[in-house]
């Protein structure tokens, strides 16, 4: 009796999944998960510069989240306030 040399079903299953493995581990191989992302690559933009509308913006939306309901006069001392220490501390910020 002759033996057959013909692999078995089960042989063609195994060698294709340990060639989808090794294909997947090469492909895989390439992508580097440990640097900074892309994200951490890119620039931030500077800031723009502080200019008293820029301050009055942003005083306004503070004072408006934090106490929208309180009278109108003492919001806006709230926020003239405000813009002076915003414009004092980007004078006394060293520039770059």
């Amino acid at each position: 009796m002759r033996q057959s040399t013909v692999p078995s079903p089960t042989l063609f299953a195994r060698l294709r999944a340990l060639a989808l493995a090794a294909a997947a581990g090469v492909l895989l191989a390439g992508c580097e998960t440990t640097g900074p992302g892309p994200s951490a690559q890119a620039a931030k933009p500077p800031d723009p510069p502080m200019t008293r509308s820029r301050a009055a913006s942003e005083c306004w939306m503070k004072t408006e989240k934090g106490s929208a309901s309180g009278d109108l006069e003492k919001r806006a001392d709230i926020v003239n306030k405000c813009i002076d220490e915003k414009l004092k501390a980007a004078e006394a910020a060293p520039k770059t």
